[in-house]
């Protein structure tokens, strides 16, 4: 079985990370397991954590009162779920669900912001990943819902 430190650098989120920020990264990650229609965490909740997920599929939704909770997005192998935590008020934007057994790193959001601000180069690699990934998440809620919508008549 792989070490969190290897599955770390299996990740393309963490490409081109340098080797000491990895073996840090790894001191504060541990892996975990959600079993298939398991709720990660609901909308609104407090936001203190984020996984990169090595195997299975979480469910994104958005709760849409009348509709109920709403598929937004799947994130599979390799992607990273979890952005709120990072800032203020650190509440979940969207809910997650296990649509199919997860295995993940998790992350503890606290002890991540403490690591980057005592290496404030780690944390500026890491706040532009993070960037990096809201904007594809937030387009992606975009287009799913116009999907969803459709466009207003003319």
């Amino acid at each position: 079985m792989n070490s969190v430190r290897d599955t770390l650098g299996e990740f393309s989120f963490l490409d081109e990370v340098p080797d000491t920020w990895l073996d840090r990264l790894s001191s504060i990650g541990h892996k975990v397991t959600y079993p298939t229609g398991q709720r990660i965490f609901h909308e609104g909740e407090r936001a203190e954590h984020f996984w990169l997920i090595t195997s299975g599929a979480v469910g994104l939704d958005l709760h849409v009162p009348g509709r109920g909770d709403i598929l937004i997005e799947t994130l599979r192998e390799g992607d990273v779920l979890g952005w709120s935590w990072m800032f203020p008020p650190r509440r979940w934007h969207f809910g997650a669900v296990a649509a199919r057994t997860v295995h993940a790193i998790q992350f503890n959001g606290e002890e991540v912001m403490r690591t980057c601000r005592e290496n404030p180069a780690l944390g500026m690699d890491l706040m532009q990943r993070f960037v990096a990934l809201i904007l594809d998440r937030l387009q992606a809620t975009r287009m799913r819902l116009i999907d969803l919508y459709g466009y207003p008549p003319s």
